[in-house]
């Protein structure tokens, strides 16, 4: 039997060494990086002077110590922050989806391209403009409802109702994507199991509840690990709708509508406190790394099939 030179057997890599040492700088260093800071009391001051080992004192303070009266609030709402989104925004797509594959419609491509552009609209820009609708004095929604002799809303001041207008905004910029990927699924759905359905007399309810839907959710579920993952992470929404606000009593600044993302973006910014922000992440990365994997053994999700 022949075997190859060594030298060919070092052909891939040499082909996958752009790859590998771009995610190396881009990706491990800044991980490994975290890491370290993470046990150390690095600060605006000790990165002059130079910062020491500290062991677990950045974990102590975020779970029993000061950082603990904002961190477990903040984990709730950026947990609930990224499930409602999820299901809102998958919920939205899916409908708008199941209307549009109508044959009957013959506007339909009109409508798939007039609904796109929320998506196709950069999200910084879409996440600005929103904020202005939101304002009190001046916004598009508060004018819409003082035609009706209605009081203005604060919005963007109310604790609740900043966090619905989080979510109203991730609906705008993120149905668009499951609505396009529940348009692919659909297609994939053969037509036969409807003519079937139809024969036995099942209703339209009936029919997207036992078919559409168990079929969609088939198709979609490793989109609805990643959306989940990314959400956790969606530091711009929140940041450039309300800055994280409405201010909240107590230490390091973290709002009302601020996730985990963000409370490590101000410990590091505003509060030069570079290894307490460093322990925020690792924990954030650990949650998230733990909550996508749940996920997928639970709906299956990149599970191979014979």
């Amino acid at each position: 039997m022949r075997t190859r030179p060594f030298g060919r057997k070092l052909i891939p890599y040499v082909y996958l060494s752009p790859a590998l040492f771009s995610i190396a700088v881009l990706s491990l260093a800044p991980i490994l990086f975290t890491f370290v800071l993470a046990f150390t009391d690095a600060s605006l001051y000790t990165f002059k002077t130079g910062f020491h080992f500290a062991g677990i004192s950045n974990f102590i303070e975020m779970f029993t110590g000061g950082l603990s009266k904002v961190f477990f609030p903040v984990l709730g709402w950026t947990i609930l922050y990224s499930v409602l989104s999820v299901v809102i925004e998958y919920a939205a797509g899916m409908g708008v989806a199941v209307l549009l594959n109508n044959p009957h419609m013959t506007e339909s491509r009109f409508y798939r391209a007039l609904l796109v552009i929320p998506w196709a609209i950069p999200a910084t820009l879409a996440t600005l403009a929103w904020q202005g609708q939101f304002n009190t004095s001046y916004g598009m929604i508060n004018r819409l409802l003082a035609l009706f002799q209605l009081a203005p809303v604060h919005w963007l001041q109310e604790p609740n109702l900043a966090k619905v207008a989080v979510l109203v905004v991730n609906l705008w910029t993120g149905f668009p994507f499951f609505m396009t990927i529940s348009l692919g699924a659909l297609q994939s759905i053969p037509p036969e199991l409807y003519e079937v359905a139809d024969i036995d007399g099942a209703s339209g309810w009936r029919k997207f509840w036992s078919l559409t839907f168990p079929l969609l959710l088939r198709f979609t579920s490793p989109l609805l690990v990643g959306s989940f993952a990314f959400n956790f992470n969606n530091f711009g929404t929140a940041f450039l709708l309300t800055g994280g606000g409405p201010a909240r009593l107590g230490p390091f600044q973290a709002g009302y509508t601020d996730i985990l993302a963000s409370v490590s973006y101000k410990l590091t910014v505003s509060l030069n406190r570079y290894g307490l922000a460093a322990a925020v992440s690792l924990v954030l990365f650990l949650i998230v790394a733990g909550l996508s994997l749940i996920n997928m053994r639970v709906t299956g999700a990149f599970k191979e099939e014979d």
